[in-house]
């Protein structure tokens, strides 16, 4: 009877070869990639000197899963990367790959409890995780750990553009709220806005009251815009609150954009997805306040 055990550990040189064997094989069998995509990636995220940096690196959390079988064979069939930000107190999971050959036994839940773990006693209180949008498996491991998807963002291999998913821990509103009050978002800097026994609502220009959901936000350089809804629970949208002015003033075209005006606003928008309503990236500049829908 086959008997296989489990090690995880810091990865070290010798491991080089057989982690870009593990990558690449993974990159082929669960990445909607090109063979030329797949070399770039090979070539400029995993090439010998920057894994060999990336595991000196004092900032990185670096683990492999290594599979002893009947006590004599071992080999490395799991790895998992992830970056400590000092200066803003978060760690992001940048990568994490199961060799096809090893998938089943629970190697990506341990690398991943176990490194985030590791992550948090560095001093990290928020953990983002990202995946390209071509990895097919990505989105519903995350998901599995209470992870939303929040954003995507573009990268650039051999040339060719490739889009990668954020997704960041779930938080409730309670603690969105504690947490924007330690960071001096409290509703005593939010102008325009009440907060009763945890509910922050604000008012129209036409004395209609909204309620402003603390956990739906998207930060720019001057505040934050937050998603505004007609009643309490939260289920009927009624448009955006801007966290530096204040404004409830927003509106969407007949062809899918939203546009904010005030009297001292200039407006930009963009074309957003037709199926969601939601602010890939927020400007808010000292003298305007402006979206920027891409």
């Amino acid at each position: 009877m086959t008997k296989s055990l489990l090690e995880l550990r810091e990865p070290e040189t010798a491991d080089v070869e057989r982690i870009r064997e593990l990558i690449e094989s993974t990159l082929t069998a669960s990445y909607a990639l090109s063979p030329q995509q797949i070399e770039a990636l090979l070539k400029v995220d995993f090439d010998v000197e920057r894994l060999a940096e990336t595991f000196e690196a004092s900032d990185s959390v670096t683990l492999v899963a290594e599979s002893t079988v009947n006590g004599t064979k071992t080999t490395v069939g799991g790895i998992f990367e992830g970056e400590f930000d000092v200066d803003g107190g978060s760690g992001e999971v940048r990568w994490l790959f199961v060799d096809p050959e090893h998938r089943g036994g629970g190697i990506g839940t341990e690398l991943f409890e176990t490194a985030v773990g590791r992550l948090r006693k560095q001093g990290a209180e928020r953990i983002t995780a990202t995946t390209l949008e071509a990895n097919r498996e990505g989105p519903q491991f995350f998901e599995q750990f209470g992870f939303k998807y929040t954003d995507d963002r573009q990268v650039e291999f051999a040339g060719e553009p490739i889009v990668e998913h954020v997704y960041a821990e779930h938080l409730t509103e309670t603690e969105t709220a504690s947490e924007s009050d330690s960071e001096g978002n409290s509703d005593t800097n939010l102008p325009n806005t009440e907060t009763t026994n945890g509910v922050t609502t604000a008012t129209a220009d036409d004395s209609k009251q909204a309620y402003i959901s603390l956990i739906e936000e998207d930060s720019g350089t001057e505040g934050s815009f937050f998603v505004a809804y007609i009643d309490e629970d939260h289920t009927d949208q009624f448009g955006y609150y801007c966290a530096n002015c204040g404004s409830l003033d927003t509106a969407m075209d007949n062809v899918g954009r939203i546009e904010v005006s005030t009297a001292a606003m200039s407006v930009q928008s963009a074309r957003m997805k037709p199926t969601t309503i939601r602010i890939y990236r927020l400007q808010i500049e000292r003298a305007t306040c402006r979206i920027l829908l891409v």
